[in-house]
């Protein structure tokens, strides 16, 4: 039998509940749920992992699949991650409506439509991946061949979980989104936010550092390296000082643009189609398609202007 007498425990929990209550009645959560209210982060990483091994069930499978079972793994897996899925959706939903007098009937049929949609979607998702797949392979003299692309570059895992949860965030489901998310962000570095709308053949090299916010818009063949954020210069505030939710803040960049590393880019501003902006560049104003930003014309335009 345990010793637990030296650490004094019966009050600590005493005192950890008391913590609790006051927390709760401050934010208005006094009303009894009867169990868990949130999505679990272990639960959403078993769904994704699952989800890519349906995706990409030959290269992020298991070990001892074989191709003539695929399509039993798939559909069984499938049918696994995605009544998974419904379950944290459930949870979302009912979260999102605490303060509501909920309709359960409602929040299944929502759930389940929600699934549904995702499901269908999964195919042209796959399709979509392929695209940044291939844009790593072209977009990196070092790989080797796309298997290793996948399998090793933190810029497609990033990727693979962003086009999932953006997916999500489209459909309202803000806080399951925001985990998938920061899944990729802790195993990664990369910080994508799921709002973020990123076009095909999108390649991250590297990528530790990059971060690409809400509202970011990122059209067809863009290549990003390490360090490279594309933030918000400013942030709206009502009032009463708080900020402003969901306003447009950070950088359009279009077509076929190349972003070197360490730039950094913010305020609602359009890098034009086919740029190149040079590492370590600061940038707070929009440029002309075809424009070549480096540190070193950045130096002489300010010193023109002195």
């Amino acid at each position: 039998m345990k010793d637990t007498a030296n650490w004094q425990l019966d009050s600590i929990v005493t005192e950890l509940r008391r913590a609790r209550a006051d927390w709760r009645l401050q934010h208005g959560r006094t009303r009894e749920l009867g169990g868990r209210e949130l999505p679990s982060i272990s639960a959403v990483k078993d769904i994704i992992d699952a989800l890519s091994g349906a995706l990409f069930p030959m290269r992020l499978g298991p070990t001892d699949l074989r191709q003539e079972s695929e399509d039993y793994y798939v559909g069984h897996t499938l049918d696994a991650a995605l009544n998974a899925l419904l379950a944290q959706i459930r949870l979302e939903l009912v979260y999102n409506k605490r303060k509501q007098i909920n309709n359960d009937a409602d929040i299944e049929q929502q759930a389940r439509g929600i699934v549904l949609r995702f499901a269908s979607s999964l195919p042209d998702l796959r399709r979509l991946l392929d695209t940044d797949v291939m844009a790593a392979f072209h977009g990196d003299p070092a790989a080797v061949s796309v298997d290793e692309v996948l399998l090793c570059y933190p810029g497609i895992l990033a990727v693979i979980h962003h086009r999932i949860a953006h997916h999500l965030y489209n459909e309202g489901l803000l806080l399951l989104s925001r985990i998938i998310a920061e899944l990729a962000h802790s195993a990664t570095g990369i910080d994508i936010h799921p709002g973020a709308r990123i076009g095909k053949s999108f390649f991250i090299d590297h990528g530790t550092g990059v971060v690409i916010g809400e509202t970011a818009v990122i059209g067809e063949r863009v290549r990003v390296y390490q360090a490279v954020t594309l933030g918000a210069k400013r942030f709206e505030s009502d009032d009463q000082g708080q900020l402003l939710k969901g306003q447009a803040r950070h950088p359009i960049v279009e077509n076929d643009v190349v972003i070197y590393a360490g730039a950094t880019i913010l305020g609602r501003i359009t890098i034009g189609e086919g740029s190149t902006i040079g590492g370590n560049v600061w940038l707070t104003r929009s440029l002309p398609p075809g424009s070549n930003v480096t540190q070193a014309n950045i130096q002489d335009q300010v010193g023109n202007v002195g």
